[in-house]
């Protein structure tokens, strides 16, 4: 096993992987602000970036986890739309925001749960469960609103709509949340039992099983974190635009998994980094924008994501051999 796997705290490599993402970000940042200063020097570009980017960051974190302990979650996209249905049947009901956000989040902790039963007790890898259970909740959203859109005008200044979409001090609550989550995250990762047993399974299964580290258990409460948060973020994000659509998350996949694993995590499992991920995800979130503004067509937009994504897991696993040696 890793140092990282034995201490659970980041060792000097994943140090050395925070470093550079940190300062990959800060390049980024300054080639924007030289090609495109009119954009990047307005305050107005980073209120957006902290709107905006929290939808997809907010799921990527506890992504993270699921990634470090050697499995992944697809289905996240159909899972911010299916907690919505959730919310809609017990706000249309109770007429209480609260209570409909509620249930949107219990709603992603059974997709979650659904997904860690099957992994975990079938044997079923996750990347071929989540890709099933993503149709799967896709389709269920579908069926269950009739393929409707609703508008969401009744939420709007109410307590639960300033609590998500609001601002504190003139700052996003979006962002708010996504720093809050980042230091749960970091914590449940690095100092909790939860996020050592997580590095142990991602690192090596038999050896975690040998050491009674209850490796079901581990996993299912992972992919229901992710579940939860991928609810939470499908909340924020009907509530910003005051409606919901049941395409709703579709354009969140590639920019979600871009930012864990330009963030520093493993592809292999075994290695993450919560620090990575955040910055990482502000690197994704800033491309388009900055694609636009040193004005290249925004068709590059995905072609970007993929490269970036090719790339991370191209040194991830030449970084893998070498330390495995």
């Amino acid at each position: 096993m890793t140092a990282a796997s034995v201490g659970y705290l980041p060792t000097l490599r994943s140090w050395a992987s925070q470093i550079g993402i940190t300062a990959a970000f800060i390049v980024l940042w300054i080639v924007f602000i030289v090609l495109a200063p009119d954009t990047f020097l307005d305050s107005r570009i980073y209120l957006s970036f902290g709107q905006t980017t929290p939808y997809f960051a907010l799921v990527a974190l506890p992504l993270t986890m699921v990634i470090v302990c050697g499995d992944i979650d697809l289905s996240f996209p159909s899972t911010m739309a299916l907690g919505m249905v959730g919310f809609l049947a017990v706000e249309r009901t109770t007429q209480n925001v609260e209570l409909g956000v509620l249930a949107a989040v219990v709603v992603g902790a059974l997709a979650g749960l659904l997904n860690g039963a099957i992994v975990t007790v079938i044997g079923i890898p996750s990347l071929v469960v989540t890709i099933g259970t993503q149709f799967l909740y896709r389709g269920l959203t579908l069926v269950l609103v009739n393929g409707r859109s609703y508008a969401l005008v009744e939420v709007e200044g109410t307590p639960g709509y300033r609590l998500m979409v609001g601002r504190l001090f003139g700052v996003p609550m979006q962002f708010i949340w996504l720093v809050v989550a980042a230091v749960v995250t970091w914590l449940l990762l690095y100092r909790h039992r939860l996020g050592q047993n997580a590095h142990v399974i991602g690192d090596n299964k038999q050896a975690a099983a040998l050491m009674g580290i209850p490796l079901r258990g581990t996993r299912i409460i992972l992919f229901v974190l992710t579940g939860v948060a991928a609810a939470f973020a499908g909340a924020m994000n009907s509530f910003q635009i005051s409606n919901f659509y049941p395409a709703m998350g579709a354009g969140y996949l590639l920019p979600t998994l871009a930012a864990v694993f330009v963030g520093g995590t493993s592809v292999f499992g075994g290695r993450g980094s919560i620090w990575g991920t955040f910055i990482g995800a502000f690197m994704i979130g800033g491309i388009t924008a900055g694609i636009v503004a040193v004005g290249i067509t925004d068709y590059y937009t995905n072609l970007i994501y993929g490269g970036i994504v090719l790339i991370a897991l191209c040194i991830h696993a030449i970084l893998q051999r070498r330390f495995t040696r």
